[in-house]
Protein backbone atom coordinates (compact mmCIF):
# COMPACT_ATOMS: atom_id res chain seq x y z
CA UNK A 1 0.00 0.00 0.00
CA UNK A 2 3.59 5.18 -0.74
CA UNK A 3 3.10 4.48 -0.63
CA UNK A 4 5.12 2.62 2.95
CA UNK A 5 1.13 1.36 3.68
CA UNK A 6 -0.29 4.04 5.54
CA UNK A 7 1.10 8.07 4.23
CA UNK A 8 1.22 9.92 7.12
CA UNK A 9 3.50 8.60 9.91
CA UNK A 10 1.68 8.75 13.99
CA UNK A 11 2.56 11.54 15.97
CA UNK A 12 5.05 10.72 19.19
CA UNK A 13 6.38 12.36 22.34
CA UNK A 14 9.94 11.60 21.50
CA UNK A 15 12.51 11.78 18.76
CA UNK A 16 11.82 9.89 15.50
CA UNK A 17 14.71 6.95 16.21
CA UNK A 18 17.39 6.25 13.49
CA UNK A 19 17.03 3.29 11.71
CA UNK A 20 19.17 1.76 9.31
CA UNK A 21 17.37 3.30 6.32
CA UNK A 22 18.62 1.30 3.55
CA UNK A 23 18.14 -2.45 5.56
CA UNK A 24 14.44 -0.81 5.80
CA UNK A 25 13.99 -0.41 2.16
CA UNK A 26 15.24 -3.71 1.59
CA UNK A 27 12.86 -5.69 3.72
CA UNK A 28 10.13 -3.47 2.07
CA UNK A 29 11.12 -4.47 -0.85
CA UNK A 30 11.36 -8.43 -0.02
CA UNK A 31 8.86 -9.15 2.59
CA UNK A 32 6.40 -6.50 2.58
CA UNK A 33 5.50 -4.97 -0.48
CA UNK A 34 4.50 -8.15 -2.35
CA UNK A 35 1.40 -7.80 0.54
CA UNK A 36 -0.59 -6.22 -2.23
CA UNK A 37 0.01 -8.19 -5.30
CA UNK A 38 -3.76 -9.64 -5.52
CA UNK A 39 -4.64 -5.98 -5.96
CA UNK A 40 -2.46 -4.79 -8.30
CA UNK A 41 -3.42 -7.48 -10.54
CA UNK A 42 -6.97 -6.79 -9.85
CA UNK A 43 -6.91 -3.62 -10.88
CA UNK A 44 -4.35 -3.91 -14.04
CA UNK A 45 -7.31 -6.75 -15.13
CA UNK A 46 -10.38 -5.00 -14.78
CA UNK A 47 -8.70 -1.56 -16.34
CA UNK A 48 -6.71 -4.11 -19.24
CA UNK A 49 -3.51 -2.67 -18.72
CA UNK A 50 -1.06 -3.46 -21.64
CA UNK A 51 0.96 -1.65 -24.56
CA UNK A 52 -1.52 1.27 -24.62
CA UNK A 53 -1.44 2.04 -21.26
CA UNK A 54 0.61 5.06 -20.23
CA UNK A 55 1.00 4.69 -15.95
CA UNK A 56 2.07 7.44 -13.39
CA UNK A 57 2.57 5.67 -10.08
CA UNK A 58 2.14 8.05 -7.09
CA UNK A 59 4.29 6.58 -4.00
CA UNK A 60 5.94 4.31 -6.27
CA UNK A 61 8.07 2.98 -3.34
CA UNK A 62 10.33 -0.06 -4.65
CA UNK A 63 8.68 -0.13 -8.23
CA UNK A 64 6.71 -3.39 -7.66
CA UNK A 65 3.42 -2.26 -9.02
CA UNK A 66 5.00 -0.90 -11.91
CA UNK A 67 7.32 -3.71 -12.79
CA UNK A 68 4.07 -5.70 -13.10
CA UNK A 69 2.73 -2.89 -14.75
CA UNK A 70 5.40 -2.66 -17.36
CA UNK A 71 5.78 -6.52 -17.79
CA UNK A 72 2.24 -6.43 -18.79
CA UNK A 73 3.66 -3.73 -22.14
CA UNK A 74 2.81 -0.37 -19.95
CA UNK A 75 5.16 2.36 -20.65
CA UNK A 76 5.34 3.82 -16.54
CA UNK A 77 6.77 6.45 -14.71
CA UNK A 78 6.72 6.36 -10.95
CA UNK A 79 7.25 9.24 -8.53
CA UNK A 80 7.77 9.00 -4.51
CA UNK A 81 9.48 11.74 -2.17
CA UNK A 82 9.07 9.53 1.01
CA UNK A 83 12.18 7.16 0.50
CA UNK A 84 15.39 7.55 -1.54
CA UNK A 85 16.18 4.32 -0.68
CA UNK A 86 12.60 2.71 -2.43
CA UNK A 87 13.32 4.87 -5.28
CA UNK A 88 16.82 3.79 -5.70
CA UNK A 89 15.66 -0.10 -5.48
CA UNK A 90 12.76 0.96 -8.06
CA UNK A 91 15.42 1.57 -10.64
CA UNK A 92 17.62 -1.45 -9.98
CA UNK A 93 14.12 -3.11 -10.75
CA UNK A 94 12.56 -1.24 -13.99
CA UNK A 95 15.32 0.84 -15.44
CA UNK A 96 17.14 -0.54 -18.95
CA UNK A 97 20.39 -1.91 -17.09
CA UNK A 98 17.33 -4.29 -15.36
CA UNK A 99 15.81 -5.58 -18.58
CA UNK A 100 19.17 -6.73 -20.57
CA UNK A 101 18.52 -6.93 -24.26
CA UNK A 102 14.55 -5.81 -23.77
CA UNK A 103 15.79 -2.07 -22.66
CA UNK A 104 12.76 0.05 -21.83
CA UNK A 105 13.01 3.97 -23.00
CA UNK A 106 9.45 4.52 -21.90
CA UNK A 107 10.20 3.98 -17.78
CA UNK A 108 10.82 6.85 -15.43
CA UNK A 109 11.34 6.68 -11.50
CA UNK A 110 11.79 9.80 -9.56
CA UNK A 111 12.60 10.60 -6.21
CA UNK A 112 10.26 13.72 -6.63
CA UNK A 113 6.77 15.24 -7.56
CA UNK A 114 4.38 14.53 -10.33
CA UNK A 115 5.91 17.66 -11.76
CA UNK A 116 9.61 16.00 -11.95
CA UNK A 117 7.83 13.89 -14.53
CA UNK A 118 6.45 15.98 -16.98
CA UNK A 119 7.37 16.00 -20.25
CA UNK A 120 6.41 18.55 -23.25
CA UNK A 121 6.83 16.04 -25.69
CA UNK A 122 5.07 13.01 -23.95
CA UNK A 123 1.95 11.54 -24.37
CA UNK A 124 -0.55 12.22 -21.62
CA UNK A 125 -0.94 9.52 -18.73
CA UNK A 126 -4.28 7.26 -19.31
CA UNK A 127 -3.83 5.58 -15.67
CA UNK A 128 -2.64 7.15 -12.47
CA UNK A 129 -2.63 5.09 -9.48
CA UNK A 130 -2.19 5.78 -5.70
CA UNK A 131 -1.50 2.21 -4.36
CA UNK A 132 -0.86 3.07 -0.63
CA UNK A 133 -4.06 2.63 1.29
CA UNK A 134 -5.72 5.07 3.33
CA UNK A 135 -7.94 4.87 6.24
CA UNK A 136 -6.30 3.47 8.85
CA UNK A 137 -5.65 5.70 10.97
CA UNK A 138 -6.76 9.26 11.34
CA UNK A 139 -5.74 11.82 8.90
CA UNK A 140 -3.93 9.59 6.72
CA UNK A 141 -4.95 11.27 3.48
CA UNK A 142 -4.02 14.78 3.92
CA UNK A 143 -1.53 15.53 1.29
CA UNK A 144 -3.41 12.85 -1.11
CA UNK A 145 -5.65 15.44 -2.73
CA UNK A 146 -2.86 17.86 -3.51
CA UNK A 147 -1.00 15.02 -4.99
CA UNK A 148 -3.84 14.21 -7.19
CA UNK A 149 -4.01 17.42 -8.29
CA UNK A 150 -0.48 17.90 -9.34
CA UNK A 151 -0.89 14.64 -10.96
CA UNK A 152 -4.01 15.73 -12.89
CA UNK A 153 -2.44 17.95 -15.73
CA UNK A 154 -0.43 15.19 -16.77
CA UNK A 155 -3.55 12.86 -17.48
CA UNK A 156 -5.64 12.54 -20.44
CA UNK A 157 -9.40 13.52 -20.25
CA UNK A 158 -10.90 10.46 -18.76
CA UNK A 159 -8.07 8.79 -17.54
CA UNK A 160 -8.53 6.28 -14.78
CA UNK A 161 -7.32 7.10 -11.16
CA UNK A 162 -6.59 4.29 -8.76
CA UNK A 163 -7.24 5.15 -4.96
CA UNK A 164 -6.82 2.20 -2.51
CA UNK A 165 -8.37 2.07 1.04
CA UNK A 166 -8.32 -0.22 3.91
CA UNK A 167 -11.62 -2.59 4.29
CA UNK A 168 -13.79 -2.92 7.79
CA UNK A 169 -11.61 -3.55 10.44
CA UNK A 170 -13.35 -6.65 11.11
CA UNK A 171 -12.10 -7.84 7.67
CA UNK A 172 -8.52 -6.86 8.34
CA UNK A 173 -7.24 -9.08 10.76
CA UNK A 174 -3.14 -7.13 10.63
CA UNK A 175 -5.54 -4.01 12.02
CA UNK A 176 -5.38 -5.37 15.31
CA UNK A 177 -1.68 -5.78 15.42
CA UNK A 178 -1.12 -2.07 13.83
CA UNK A 179 -2.93 -0.73 16.65
CA UNK A 180 -0.02 -1.51 18.82
CA UNK A 181 1.78 1.55 17.14
CA UNK A 182 -0.86 4.12 18.17
CA UNK A 183 -0.83 2.39 21.47
CA UNK A 184 2.49 2.64 21.84
CA UNK A 185 3.34 5.95 19.88
CA UNK A 186 0.81 8.22 22.43
CA UNK A 187 -0.70 6.17 25.08
CA UNK A 188 -3.39 8.61 26.02
CA UNK A 189 -4.32 9.42 22.34
CA UNK A 190 -3.85 6.59 20.81
CA UNK A 191 -7.16 5.25 20.59
CA UNK A 192 -8.66 8.25 19.20
CA UNK A 193 -5.67 8.28 16.44
CA UNK A 194 -6.80 4.79 15.30
CA UNK A 195 -10.28 4.48 13.64
CA UNK A 196 -12.15 2.38 11.68
CA UNK A 197 -12.29 2.65 7.77
CA UNK A 198 -15.28 4.72 6.63
CA UNK A 199 -17.34 3.51 3.47
CA UNK A 200 -16.86 6.41 1.63
CA UNK A 201 -13.00 7.22 2.42
CA UNK A 202 -12.41 6.80 -0.94
CA UNK A 203 -14.86 8.94 -2.79
CA UNK A 204 -14.63 12.14 -0.50
CA UNK A 205 -10.72 12.33 -1.28
CA UNK A 206 -11.49 12.02 -4.92
CA UNK A 207 -14.27 14.51 -4.95
CA UNK A 208 -12.02 17.01 -3.33
CA UNK A 209 -9.37 16.37 -6.07
CA UNK A 210 -12.15 16.95 -8.64
CA UNK A 211 -12.41 13.40 -10.16
CA UNK A 212 -15.51 11.59 -11.13
CA UNK A 213 -15.95 7.80 -9.14
CA UNK A 214 -16.45 5.53 -11.61
CA UNK A 215 -16.87 2.26 -10.21
CA UNK A 216 -15.12 0.37 -7.30
CA UNK A 217 -13.88 -3.27 -5.78
CA UNK A 218 -12.62 -5.27 -2.62
CA UNK A 219 -9.74 -7.43 -3.11
CA UNK A 220 -8.12 -10.10 -0.60
CA UNK A 221 -4.83 -9.25 0.10
CA UNK A 222 -3.46 -11.68 3.33
CA UNK A 223 -0.53 -10.85 4.91
CA UNK A 224 1.64 -14.04 5.01
CA UNK A 225 5.25 -14.22 6.49
CA UNK A 226 7.86 -16.94 6.55
CA UNK A 227 7.76 -16.75 10.69
CA UNK A 228 7.17 -13.86 13.69
CA UNK A 229 10.92 -12.71 12.62
CA UNK A 230 9.77 -12.16 8.73
CA UNK A 231 7.11 -10.37 10.28
CA UNK A 232 8.21 -8.38 12.36
CA UNK A 233 11.10 -7.18 9.75
CA UNK A 234 8.34 -6.64 7.07
CA UNK A 235 5.76 -3.97 9.09
CA UNK A 236 8.85 -2.54 10.88
CA UNK A 237 9.56 -1.85 7.09
CA UNK A 238 6.26 0.22 6.70
CA UNK A 239 7.63 3.17 9.30
CA UNK A 240 4.53 2.86 10.90
CA UNK A 241 5.99 2.07 14.23
CA UNK A 242 8.84 4.35 14.20
CA UNK A 243 6.56 7.00 16.05
CA UNK A 244 6.46 3.93 18.99
CA UNK A 245 10.16 3.44 18.75
CA UNK A 246 10.56 6.88 19.22
CA UNK A 247 8.09 6.69 22.32
CA UNK A 248 9.52 3.85 23.67
CA UNK A 249 12.54 2.34 22.51
CA UNK A 250 13.15 -0.59 20.09
CA UNK A 251 12.84 -3.63 22.39
CA UNK A 252 9.37 -2.78 23.90
CA UNK A 253 8.13 -1.95 20.26
CA UNK A 254 9.84 -5.62 19.08
CA UNK A 255 7.82 -7.26 22.90
CA UNK A 256 4.54 -5.74 22.21
CA UNK A 257 4.64 -6.82 18.11
CA UNK A 258 5.43 -9.73 18.68
CA UNK A 259 2.67 -10.86 21.04
CA UNK A 260 0.40 -9.25 19.10
CA UNK A 261 1.37 -11.49 16.26
CA UNK A 262 1.05 -14.27 18.48
CA UNK A 263 -2.71 -15.28 17.68
CA UNK A 264 -1.88 -15.11 13.81
CA UNK A 265 1.28 -18.29 14.35
CA UNK A 266 0.13 -21.15 12.49
CA UNK A 267 1.44 -24.58 14.03
CA UNK A 268 3.63 -24.83 10.89
CA UNK A 269 5.81 -21.32 12.28
CA UNK A 270 4.54 -19.02 9.60
CA UNK A 271 1.99 -16.30 10.54
CA UNK A 272 -1.11 -15.52 8.13
CA UNK A 273 -3.34 -12.36 8.74
CA UNK A 274 -6.16 -12.61 6.29
CA UNK A 275 -7.12 -8.85 5.08
CA UNK A 276 -9.52 -6.94 2.72
CA UNK A 277 -8.83 -4.00 0.89
CA UNK A 278 -11.27 -1.40 -1.32
CA UNK A 279 -10.09 0.14 -4.53
CA UNK A 280 -12.08 3.21 -6.43
CA UNK A 281 -12.00 3.81 -10.08
CA UNK A 282 -12.55 7.59 -10.74
CA UNK A 283 -11.59 9.72 -13.69
CA UNK A 284 -10.20 12.95 -14.22
CA UNK A 285 -12.65 15.38 -16.10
Amino acid sequence: MTPTLVRQQLPHAGAVPRVDKSARARDWAEIQERMLVPLYEAVYERLEVDGRTRLLGLGCGAGLALLMAASRGAAVAGVDSSSPERVALARQRLLPQAWGTRARADIRIVDGSPADVSDAGASAYNLVTAFEPIGWVAGDSEGLGSLLGSATPLSERGAAVVLVGWGPPERCTTSAVLRVATKLADPLRGAASWRAACRDDLEEVAREAGLRPDGSGRVACPFGYAGVDSAVRGLLSTGLFDGAVGATDEVQVDKELREALHPHLRRDGTVWMPNVFRYLIARTG
